[in-house]
């Protein structure tokens, strides 16, 4: 009898310490990805817990996949789920610049009503897994020239409540937020929206992003300044608003801004100048190299990297490995949701950014 117990004694410990182990590593990793049916398979998608189609839009105020390719596309990524059963399939709405007719048609009951009977019709035929949407952005201005207004904010709310109650509890909802002050402050109605959403995905990047006469860092984990956009900031403030840990989702760039004609004063960050093309991250070590006249640097205070190339008097930021590993030791360490970024295609397909954030989560 003492040998069954202590047996069973041992069974439940070891099941314990597994469950334990397995909640520890509940932290998704969600991809953003805007490529074909053949791309992804490059990719290692046994790491990935989502992937965001990037991008439907809105077609006479229904949800609309914009091309026969990418309905060939979602119909792959919905394939890759039988070997892949932790994998959930989201469709995106929006996209910068993609949402221009959103003001206008989520401003009725109608609009908002015809739009979510279109997002049930489109995820059945397709067997999605849920929608997120990508309005960039409710009540202030996003593109410059599209419409906004501030009814925006409880539209967007109402969007979200007719949303949930036409898809039900099976299919996720979430939505791309700004990661910077304004956003934060006046476009959504967080308690009202919190309870109605699976999980918020910050853009914590572009804080200083491609109308920005000034340099700085586009993707910091923290601001070193109080004035400072920053990951932390904007998590800090939507966790005072009570939205929980878990539904918060930080982000990460897979890419650079750059600026030229920066001066060589403090390696050209926070310094003046003109907004050029970044590099996208599979191909950051080949071009920000000594031999090409770049230098590496490390804010300490902000976990992000830069570079300067004194002779060209060009200046880049973003992620790398190191600040994209702070930022998913952040996510464990504050309990939240997980770690997004923009986008899948801009990574190696091994030993890259998506590798990086696998291995802290694991470990």
């Amino acid at each position: 009898m003492k040998q069954i117990n202590l047996i069973a004694f041992l069974f439940i410990c070891v099941f314990s310490t597994s469950t334990f182990a397995q909640k520890n590593k509940k932290l998704d990793i969600i991809a953003y990805y805007t490529g074909d049916s053949k791309l992804i398979n490059e990719y290692e998608v046994n790491k990935l817990n989502q992937i965001i189609f990037s991008f439907c839009h809105l077609k006479d105020g229904k949800l609309s996949v914009d091309s026969p390719k990418d309905s060939i596309t979602i119909k792959h990524l919905v394939s890759l789920k039988a070997k892949n059963p932790q994998l959930k399939i989201i469709l995106s709405l929006g996209g910068w610049g993609g949402c221009e007719p959103c003001s206008s048609a989520f401003s009725t009951a109608e609009g908002r009503l015809i739009f979510a009977k279109s997002v049930k019709e489109v995820s059945d035929y397709f067997k999605v897994d849920g929608l997120d949407l990508d309005w960039e952005y409710p009540a202030i201005e996003g593109l410059p020239g599209h419409l906004y207004q501030t009814v925006d904010k409880p539209n967007f709310t109402e969007l979200l409540k007719i949303l949930r109650s036409t898809l039900g509890k099976k299919y996720e909802l979430s939505f791309a937020a700004g990661g910077f002050q304004k956003y934060l402050d006046e476009s959504i109605d967080w308690k009202a929206v919190t309870p109605l959403v699976n999980r918020i995905n910050i853009m914590s990047y572009d804080l200083v992003n491609g109308y920005s006469k000034v340099t700085g860092h586009h993707t910091p984990l923290y601001s070193t300044n109080p004035k400072e956009e920053s990951t932390d900031r904007a998590v800090t403030f939507l966790l005072k608003q009570g939205i929980p840990a878990e539904k918060l989702i930080i982000g990460g760039a897979f890419y650079t801004r750059t600026w030229k004609n920066v001066e060589n004063v403090n390696n050209g960050l926070y310094q003046s100048g003109e907004h050029t093309e970044g590099v996208q991250f599979k191909n950051s070590s080949t071009v920000y190299t000594e031999a090409n006249g770049w230098k590496y640097f490390w804010d300490d205070k902000a976990k992000a990297p830069y570079w300067y190339n004194e002779k060209e008097k060009v200046f880049a930021t973003g992620d790398d490995l190191a600040s994209i590993k702070a930022k998913t030791e952040y996510v464990k360490a504050k309990k939240l949701g997980g770690i997004m970024f923009w986008e899948l295609p801009l990574d190696k397909t091994r030993d890259g950014m998506v590798n990086a954030i696998y291995e802290v989560k694991t470990k």
